[in-house]
């Protein structure tokens, strides 16, 4: 019986290294936003100290979407039914910074963020489970959001938008960021959904399953490209911000110069303009 007594705990002892361990609770006071990260083929909270200190006013020229999320997310802060949000559109418009701007606005009102990788998508189940008995209100953000054809988060991500039958607790919605409408690449021969298009039988039923995904987040928002006047205000904005001598002719030549070398008028370049102006001068 002792010769079966050890072979039983050896067994057991075997089967502990084996199973992963349970997730632990993180320290929900230290920080107003978090990380999901997978370790060792397990996830887990990570506190995240030193937030982006942006707020709503930084963001210039996006009156529009600004107001359409923040309304969203005030309804949520405050318990009321609200939706699932995918801003997508031109780079460096201000996507997320807005969702940033909006976790340093209601972050006294109770709002917590949890930024998450696609890669994460596969543990909503988990997350869902830490944060259901919470009071407080939670953002799950994906940034930069996209999948190709044959990536599990994205089935992960459509069946806890709309379809599985474990939703997504009250206090619990999900943000995301792309530059893409669909969140998948598009080819030009799903245009000929009526003809033969390589081997798929029905193409235009491939189409309707990328589509699929970007319609189950309740809100939509588009951010546009910054016209030459907008830039140069954002440039401004983010000039007098960081203590810059007033906007003049000279500030505002070398603005457009810098945008010319970068390729864009964005408002993440009219920033990093700032930056290097105000430094320098």
């Amino acid at each position: 019986m002792d010769r079966v007594f050890k072979r039983a705990e050896g067994l057991l002892d075997r089967l502990d290294t084996m199973l992963a361990p349970a997730i632990a609770t993180p320290d929900w006071n230290a920080a107003h936003a978090f990380r999901w990260q997978r370790r060792n083929g397990r996830g887990s909270l990570h506190a995240v100290h030193h937030l982006h200190k942006i707020s709503l006013g930084d963001l210039q020229d996006i009156d529009q979407q600004k107001q359409r999320v923040e309304q969203n997310t005030r309804q949520f802060v405050q318990g009321r039914p609200a939706n699932n949000v995918l801003l997508t559109g031109a780079r460096g418009t201000g996507k997320s910074s807005l969702v940033k701007a909006l976790l340093n606005e209601y972050a006294a009102q109770g709002l917590r963020l949890i930024e998450i990788d696609k890669e994460g998508l596969a543990d909503l189940p988990e997350i869902v489970e830490l944060v259901s008995a919470r009071s407080e209100r939670f953002i799950l953000y994906c940034d930069d959001l996209s999948f190709n054809d044959e990536e599990p988060g994205y089935q992960a991500l459509k069946a806890a938008l709309d379809g599985s039958i474990v939703a997504l607790s009250d206090n619990l919605l999900i943000y995301a960021t792309s530059n893409r409408r669909h969140l998948m690449p598009e080819y030009m021969q799903e245009n000929l959904a009526t003809k033969y298009v390589g081997d798929e039988v029905h193409p235009a039923e491939g189409v309707e399953e990328k589509i699929s995904l970007s319609e189950r987040f309740g809100l939509w928002v588009s951010f546009y490209p910054f016209t030459q006047d907008e830039y140069l205000t954002i440039a401004a904005h983010w000039v007098k911000q960081l203590g810059g001598l007033p906007f003049a002719e000279e500030t505002r030549r070398e603005a457009l110069q810098w945008a010319l070398m970068r390729g864009s008028r964005s408002g993440r370049v009219a920033s990093q303009f700032a930056r290097d102006w105000v430094g320098r001068m």
